[in-house]
């Protein structure tokens, strides 16, 4: 891979070449974004240890992996500390759909919570980078649209959706604190709402829903009046932004890391990666009723506790200094992902 320069005002910023594959530890890594993230790592030559205890994850994510000499698959629950060598790692492990991170929202929050303790205890062990997978649920209810970095949310403390929200929200503060008082190499991303393969069918989220409902010919049940917005973000793009982010440093001659300086990456974030054309559930449901050529009909029902009313990302930031932007329109990712669940339901 061929390093990349860019110049903003003034600093250069590059991205690494991967001369030296990294040896990457992927927790959630048999999830839905943690196993397109393993299988890109593996693509750029490096190798991956995946973590996962399957709590959402599957192992038929990872399967085809499994014969991968550069692939190692590890059964573990991140609340748990474990010792490991590694270069980098990214801290995917949560659940992260309101059904299944309800369902035990105090084992959520713990994952949250000591999750990133002892990922973060790992990385200053190993001197490993260390990225977060954050959400756009730190925003809350947002009073503000769209959503920058420096928002710092409207976020109900003690509703059902808190041992996520909130959960995520002390892990971003957990690394900045590692960073400043340990000069761990951090990078936080937040990741907005994301579709495509391997979404579980059963995981409540709007698309895979809609399409689940769609194929089966059922009614298409939204919360709400549907006039409620997301911004979804198409798999591929999404783990090029977290790629990305966890390449990004700024330039420099010294050929080794200076751990005095909290500043070690240029740039730890956080940073909103996510697709900002935003569209109304009602829309959504809509385009997908067409796409798949069903026959489903629309019902509405009441919307859910602190269900956030917009949700769209700014992500000038991603721009500028990753020079990323999503590629894949929203038709033509819908419509690779309804195949994909034609194969599996």
């Amino acid at each position: 891979m061929v390093s990349v320069i860019y110049v903003l005002g003034g600093p250069v910023y590059k991205f690494r070449s991967y001369k030296i594959p990294q040896r990457t530890l992927v927790t959630g890594g048999a999830g839905f974004i943690g196993s397109h993230l393993c299988e890109r790592l593996l693509a750029d030559g490096h190798e991956v240890l995946c973590l996962d205890n399957y709590f959402t994850g599957q192992k038929r994510n990872i399967a085809h992996l499994l014969s991968n000499p550069r692939f190692e698959l590890i059964t573990h629950d991140v609340t748990q500390p474990i010792l490991l060598e590694v270069d980098w790692i990214f801290n995917l492990a949560c659940p992260a759909s309101p059904i299944h991170y309800q369902y035990n929202p105090v084992k959520t929050t713990k994952v949250n919570v000591l999750g990133a303790l002892n990922m973060l205890g790992l990385a200053k062990r190993v001197r490993a980078r260390i990225l977060q997978a954050s959400t756009s649920e730190v925003y809350g209810d947002p009073e503000v649209h769209p959503q920058k970095e420096e928002y710092w949310g409207s976020v109900n403390p003690i509703g059902r959706r808190s041992c996520y929200d909130e959960g995520k929200r002390v892990a971003e503060t957990l690394f900045f604190d590692y960073l400043r008082q340990n000069t761990v190499d951090v990078k936080v991303i937040r990741i907005f709402n994301t579709y495509g393969p391997r979404m579980r069918a059963d995981d409540g989220r709007v698309v895979s829903n809609f399409i689940v409902q769609a194929l089966q010919n059922k009614p298409i049940t939204i919360y709400g009046d549907g006039s409620q917005t997301r911004s979804f973000c198409y798999i591929d793009d999404m783990v090029e932004g977290i790629i990305r982010m966890m390449d990004f440093e700024t330039g420099s001659k010294k050929k080794s890391r200076d751990y005095t300086k909290p500043h070690l990456s240029g740039f730890p974030g956080p940073i909103n990666i996510g697709n900002p054309h935003e569209v109304s559930i009602r829309e959504i449901a809509e385009k997908l009723v067409k796409l798949s050529e069903s026959k489903s009909t629309i019902t509405f029902e009441n919307l859910p506790e602190d269900d956030p009313r917009r949700r769209c990302p700014d992500i000038t930031k991603a721009k500028e200094l990753l020079d990323w932007t999503p590629k894949r329109n929203l038709d033509t990712g819908l419509k690779a992902t309804i195949e994909y669940f034609r194969d599996c339901i």
